[in-house]
C-alpha cells in the first residue's frame, strides 16, 4: 500500500505531465494550426493521473489511515 508522501508525490509528477502536456499543445496550435496527438495523450494522461492520485489520497483519509 502506498504511502501518503508517494501519492502526493503523484499528483505533483501527474500535474507537471498536465502542465507539460497544456504547454506543448498551446505551442502545437500556435505553430501549426492544430494540436497533434502526442500533446492531446499528454494531456489524458495527466488528468487520469491526477484523479486517480487525489481519489487515492482521499480514500486513505476516509478510511482513517492518516499516518505516514
Amino acid at each position: 500500500m502506498a504511502s501518503i508522501k508517494r501519492i502526493k508525490a503523484q499528483v505533483r509528477i501527474s500535474l507537471g505531465v498536465l502542465v507539460v502536456g497544456l504547454l506543448l499543445m498551446t505551442y502545437m496550435i500556435i505553430v501549426e494550426g492544430e494540436p497533434g496527438a502526442l500533446p492531446l495523450l499528454l494531456v489524458l494522461v495527466g488528468i487520469a493521473g491526477y484523479c486517480t492520485s487525489r481519489y487515492r489520497l482521499g480514500s486513505r483519509y476516509r478510511l482513517g489511515k492518516q499516518t505516514g
